[in-house]
């Protein structure tokens, strides 16, 4: 997604964790249980909570089985809380109020599977 489209699924999806994951699910914030206020500035946590988003809309909506609630319970909601809110999570460091950027490991400028260098860009 790209350009206004992503604009709008960005909005959409701040306007659900704000007005009915966070008020519902949203427990204290501890040391060992972090959130950071400024969510959205961590791409794990918007990759992980749009995918918990979608899910919810796939299983607790008007056609959804009258087990979909649960299920979205069970098999999403509670892994992803889990991994967000994990003291080594992607909002470790963050305090109610201070937002800490994480630093994304380094990566060589290597393609591991690609031709050898020397090999003029012929496929293997």
């Amino acid at each position: 997604m790209e350009g206004p489209a992503y604009g709008q699924t960005l909005r959409q999806l701040t306007l659900w964790t704000h007005h009915v994951l966070l008020p519902v699910y949203g427990r204290e914030v501890t040391s060992t249980a972090p959130w950071c206020s400024r969510w959205w500035e961590h791409p794990e946590a918007v990759a992980q909570l749009h995918g918990l988003w979608l899910a919810w809309g796939d299983l607790t909506g008007p056609k959804s089985p009258a087990v979909g609630p649960a299920s979205w319970h069970r098999d999403y909601l509670s892994p992803v809380m889990a991994s967000l809110r994990d003291p080594q999570g992607p909002f470790a460091g963050c305090k109610p109020g201070m937002h800490r950027p994480k630093e994304t490991p380094s990566i060589d400028a290597v393609d591991p599977f690609g031709p050898p260098p020397s090999a003029g860009g012929a496929p293997r």
